[in-house]
Formats: structure tokens, sequence, C-alpha cells
């Protein structure tokens, strides 16, 4: 009930009347269009290249385009002409009800001649221009033959009209194809850099909403555009020739029609500008609302949100009540221009008629035409932002597709359909930036087989380091072999079917589990899924579910936790069989009773290969061949951890931080103080000591610190068991959540 009074209170706000909402400004920006990435752009920056550039798509369909212009154009010449001849159908009416009450013995001329000399000049002037045959009534088959006439002119321009916008669906919707084809293999050849400094948002907002706008724009404003314009010059010219002088009084609304259209859709198109943009404000509000409902219930800020909610809510309210007051102001200004022309077009008609200066069905045609001269109008101003927005889609879109490609490949060698594994990087240098270097002359071998450990505070080049041997990003110097071939002269696409990844964020595709461990290699039969799937924890927690293999997932796997995720991208990874084996903080998100099974399982899945492991928690890579430790880019140090320990450098710091739970500081006054036991901090500091004591004391810490470390990772592959242990825990029928 608070809520819906809340809401009541917005509602029935009298403050928000229409001069308070007229002084509402907003100017939109570029970005506006992109909140969130929910509208279209709705001004384009360059109009007319891009326009011509948006007309250039029709090009392959140009014969097909021409038809459909041809057919308006018989379609708008069609339906001008029919008041004409409806015209003429009064006329016979008109002509044959004074025909009928005119003497029949007597000349037409000597009537009109007997009129003028009982001085009824209007009436002599009347008969003398309508031409009735005395005598004679309304004349059936002639006024049957025209009613018919006009009737098939306007089945005719009807079917026309249905005719145009046939081909012209099926002509956009074949251009609209050929862009969303040329979109998505463009977003193939674009390298991550461009994925990297742009929203995700603005992208999907370009290839989704754009394109929909640019249809639209192609589908409406142009069919429109052409039939609107074609309409007014049509209506003109046969207003012309009706009667130039109601012509006139005619156009006189013209330029009142295009100020009250140009002075009010500019307005709107502001409001409704800012209408937008609230609304993907709003909507971004909700959005986090939901996804983070627990986190506001956990700090109790359901009224905060509540508030932010009917700010914004009544924000976007006093924007759409402008837009839709304003805009609405446009059709009653047109509509009384239309009666105003229409009012002086019916008076001086009449007149014209009376002293016969025109006949009846003049006038009555040049009324519909009158009639019908407005609502063009009223489209084309319409039809103008259509069109502009749909252009500025377009120039968006043109930007994306126009934005710089990858290398090409250039391929000069080929590896066999099995690699040794050997790595070297050879003086390798890249940056994201050039104002700020990265990696610097790096040089590295990796032998078949062997296991490398890169470890380093976070944005040291890690994972950088692993993006460049997958030629995610070009180097700026120096090389990278693999089995003595340089990977620039491979295909991307030989490349990585070489490397299986495992990233730290598991991600995965609408599908059932079997599908997404299929991925990894799409001819894998079910059996080798299975079997893939046994040998990385994941076929324990599959058969617990009520559709096992068959699971359907979403997206994001809601149906399944962060570790089963983390798992499945394991199994993919493992089905692939590559030569290279990639692992970014592969078990980040696994517990560590799992976390434990899942490196003896991965351990088995490195054997023979290649393999880079990224990693924060040190206990998992102690038997890696090679740790590589990276500060800014460089390898500061490489060895294996009992050397880096033993060297008690950068690895040292790293991995007494993480085993004792203290900062460097810390540290030194632990050691200086030998307080280290079972890789626990002392208590307190004692008092100094000489040097030789100090750092006998301090190499016995740093033993005390390491044994304890391999204790403690020997009671955990204790626990963990033997690889056969491992095999029959997967078999196990546990419980979930077990």
């Amino acid at each position: 009930m608070a809520r819906d009074k809340r809401a009541d209170d917005v509602l029935e706000r009298d403050d928000v009347t229409a001069p308070e909402v007229e002084d509402f400004e907003y100017t939109p920006t570029e970005a506006d269009g992109d909140m969130f990435g929910g509208t279209p752009a709705k001004k384009a920056q360059h109009f007319w290249p891009s326009l011509r550039r948006l007309l250039g798509l029709l090009r392959p369909e140009r014969v097909k385009f021409t038809f459909v212009v041809a057919l308006v154009v018989v379609s708008v010449i069609l339906t001008v002409i029919a008041p004409k001849i409806l015209g003429s159908a009064m006329d016979v009416i008109f002509r044959g009800a004074i025909g009928a009450n005119l003497p029949a013995n007597v000349p037409l001329d000597q009537q009109v001649a007997a009129a003028r000399a009982a001085g009824n000049d209007q009436l002599a002037d009347m008969l003398a221009t309508t031409k009735p045959v005395p005598g004679e009534g309304i004349d059936f088959v002639l006024l049957s033959r025209l009613i018919f006439i006009v009737l098939a002119i306007y089945l005719v321009a009807s079917f026309l009209m249905w005719a145009q916008g046939y081909v012209l669906n099926a002509l956009v919707m074949r251009v609209v194809y050929r862009l969303r084809a040329d979109i998505e293999t463009k977003l193939n050849r674009l390298p991550l850099s461009y994925f990297d400094t742009r929203q995700r948002g603005d992208l999907m907002s370009r290839v989704t909403n754009d394109v929909d706008n640019i249809q639209a724009a192609l589908q409406q404003a142009f069919s429109q555009l052409v039939q609107s314009v074609l309409t007014v010059l049509g209506i003109t010219i046969m207003m012309f020739i009706v009667s130039w002088q109601l012509a006139l009084i005619a156009l006189i609304a013209l330029p009142l029609s295009g100020v009250i259209a140009g002075v009010i859709g500019s307005r709107s198109q502001k409001l409704f500008a800012a209408q937008w943009k609230n609304t993907g404000t709003l909507n971004g509000h909700i959005e986090e609302s939901y996804s983070g409902l627990e986190l506001v219930r956990a700090f109790g800020r359901d009224e905060v949100m509540l508030a932010e909610f009917d700010d914004r809510n009544e924000k976007l309210y006093r924007a759409s009540f402008g837009a839709q007051f304003v805009s609405g102001t446009i059709m009653p200004a047109m509509t009384f221009v239309s009666y105003l022309s229409y009012v002086m077009i019916a008076v001086v008609g009449g007149l014209r008629v009376a002293t016969g200066q025109m006949t009846l069905g003049d006038a009555t045609a040049f009324i519909q035409y009158s009639r019908e001269f407005t609502q063009p109008i009223s489209q084309v101003a319409g039809i103008a932002n259509m069109l502009q927005s749909g252009v500025a889609s377009a120039e968006r879109t043109f930007e994306f597709l126009d934005a710089d490609e990858q290398e090409p490949d250039d391929v000069k060698a080929e590896l066999p359909e099995r690699t040794d594994g050997h790595v070297e990087f050879d003086r390798v240098s890249f940056s994201y930036s050039s104002t700020t270097p990265l990696i610097e002359d790096l040089s590295l071998s990796v032998d078949p087989g062997h296991t490398v450990a890169i470890v380093g505070p976070t944005g040291a080049g890690k994972t950088t380091l692993v993006n460049l041997v997958m030629r995610f990003y070009e180097l700026d110097s120096g090389r990278i072999l693999l089995d003595g071939i340089d990977i620039t002269e491979l295909s991307r696409a030989e490349l990585r079917e070489q490397v299986g990844m495992v990233l730290q964020d598991a991600w995965l595709f609408g599908g059932t589990i079997r599908d997404n461990i299929r991925y990894g290699r799409l001819d894998a039969t079910d059996e080798e899924v299975i079997d893939a799937a046994k040998a990385t924890m994941v076929d324990r927690f599959v058969r617990q579910l009520p559709e096992g293999y068959d699971t359907v997932l979403d997206a994001d796997g809601g149906s399944v936790s962060a570790g089963e995720r983390q798992l499945i991208t394991i199994a993919r990874a493992f089905i692939a069989n590559p030569s290279l084996l990639i692992l970014d903080e592969a078990t980040s998100s696994v517990d560590t009773r799992t976390e434990l099974l899942v490196q003896q399982a991965m351990a088995a899945l490195r054997t023979d290969r290649t393999s880079f492991v990224i990693a924060h928690r040190l206990s998992t890579i102690r038997d890696a061949h090679t740790i590589l430790v990276m500060e800014n880019g460089a390898i500061v140090e490489q060895g294996n951890h009992e050397t880096l320990l033993a060297r008690r450098g950068a690895y040292y710091d790293l991995y007494m931080t993480q085993f004792r739970g203290e900062d460097a500081e810390a540290d030194a006054e632990l050691l200086e103080a030998g307080g280290v036991q079972g890789g626990a901090p002392g208590v307190a500091p004692v008092a100094d000591a000489a040097a030789p004591a100090a750092a006998a004391a301090d190499a016995a810490a740093v033993d005390a610190a390491s044994a304890a470390a391999d204790a403690a990772a020997e009671r955990h592959d204790d626990a963990a068991g033997s690889q056969d242990d491992l095999a029959e825990f997967a078999g196990e029928d546990r419980p979930a959540g077990s």
C-alpha cells in the first residue's frame, strides 16, 4: 500500500503543466542513443555521405528498386487523376438536374440569352459553363461508366501499392540479410583490441537495434517519402489545372504547415531523445535492482532503491509527458491549417461556381485535392525524422564495418596433425598502447611436454603472454615459434586448433551439457564426451541431474554452480586433445576438495602436452617444470619451485605472503625474530642480535616455512589419493552437493 501511495503521489501531481514541460531543455549527445544499448541513434553526424552509402546498399537490387519506384509513380498518378474523374461524374449529375428543369423545346443559347436579358447574369454564366441539355435528366449510362472508371482506378492503384510494398519488403529483407551477414563476417575479422575499447552495450546496439532501425527506414521512409513527394507534386499540378486561383489559396497553407512541422518537430525530437534517455536510465536501475536483489536485501537498501526508482520514474514521466504533449500538437495544428484552407477554398469555389467561372465538379474535385494536400506534407515531416534516425543508425553501422581488421593470414607453413609443443619466445615486445610499454625484449624457450607456470601481481602481463601465443594480439617486434615455425606464418585457425584454453571466467553456451563439452571437438562421440567428463569430475554431478547430459543450460549456466561451470569448460578443453594447453586460473571457482581432484585430472591432461598455467594460488603450481615470475611485463625470475624459494626474491615474497598471510614488512620482522613455526607467524619480536645470529635465524625461518609448505602439500596429496582413487571417486553415486 505504501508503494502504491508513492506512485499515486507522482501521478496526482498537478505541477506538471504544459508551460513547465516547455521549459525542459535537453541536448542529445552521441551517447544518448546507446544508453544500455537500448535505443538507436537519433541524428547523423554526416548525413549526406551516410545517406548516399545507405542508398548504395540498394545497388544490387537497383532493377527491383526501379520497379518499385515505377509502381509508386503509376499508383500516385492514378490516385491523383481519380478526383478529377469523380468531379466529371458530379458534373453529369448537376447537369442532368439542371437540364431536367429547363424547357425541352428551347435551345440552350436562347435560354442563356433570356437569362441575361432578365438581368440574371449569374444564372446565365452557370448555364453557359455547365451546358445542360434542356429537357434531359441525368445520363445514368455516362454516370455509371465514370463511377466504374473511378472504382477501377482506385482498385488498380491499391493493387499497385500492395505490389510495391511486397516487392520492397522482399528487396529490403535481402539488403538487410546481406548487411547482417557482413556484420557477422566483420565480427570474426576484428581484433580483440577493438572489443577491448568498446562497450558491449554499444556494440550490441550497433548490430541489432541500429540494423533494425535501418530496416524500418528502408521499408517505410523511402517508400512513403517517394509516394508523399510525388503525391504533393501531382496534386499541385492537378490543382493548377483545375483552377490556378484556388491553387494559390491552397499553397498558402504550405509554408505555414512547413513552419509548424519544423518548429514543433524539432522540439519534439529533443523531448523524445530525453524520453529515451530516461527510459534507459530507468531500465538500468530496474536491471540493477533485479540482478542485485540479494545484495539490496542484505544491506537493507530496499527503501533507497524504491526512492531512486521514484525519482527516475518521475523524470521519465515528465519527459514522456512533454514529448507526447508537444508532438501531439503537430496534427491538431496541421489540421487547423487544413480546415482554414478548406474553408477559404469552399467559399471561393462556391462563389466561382455560382458565377459560372468553374463547374461544380471541378469545385468538388479541388476541395478533395485540398483535403489530400496536407496529408502527405504531414507524412513528409514524420518521414524526415524516421529517415534521419535511420541514416544515423546507418552511420554507426558503417563505422563498425569500416573498423580496422586484424592482419590477414600470411600462410607460408603448415603444422603436422600433432605438434611436439616446443614454444619459443624470441625477443618479443608488445604493448597495448604505444605510450605504455608492457612486454619488452622477452626471450623464453619451453620444451615439449613441460609445464610453465606464470605468476606475478595483477597487471604484470601474465594473460597477455598467453594471448600472444594464441595470436589474439599481434607482436610489436620479435617472434613466437611453435616447433620452430613462426606462428605468423600459420593461419590463426590452424594455430588455435593446436591449443586448448581454459579461462578464469567460465563461459557456457545455451544448450545441453553434452553440447557444451562437445564444443571442444565437434566430431566427438557421446562416449568420448562422457570419458572427458569423467576425467574432469563433471560426470559425478551431471548424473545427479534429472536430465543428465541432456540438461539444458542457459547462457550464464544458471542451473549449475560456478565451480561446476568451470569443470565443464575444463572438460571442453580435455576433449579437444590439444598439443598446447593454456590454463588461466582454471580452478579459481572450485572448492578446495574438488580443486585437488581436478588438479590430478589436469595433471593427466597435461601429460605429453606443453602447458602454460597462470595461477595466483602458488600451491597449485609447485610441480611445474618452470615458474616464471613477471612484473611490469618482464620476467624477473625463472626456475623451479625449490630454486626460486632458495633465491629469496620476488617468488619467495609471493610464496611467503600467501602461506603466512602477512605483508613483506611483517615477514621481515617475523624472520628477524625467528618466529616462523610450521608456516605460522610468531607472536612477538625478540631483542636485536648480532648480524650472524640474525642471518642464521633468517635462514632457519626460510627452511621452516618451505618445509611446512611442503608438508601441507603432501597432506593435500594424501587426501586426494592416487589416480585410481580419483577414477573410483568419479564413478561413485554421491548425493548432489557432496
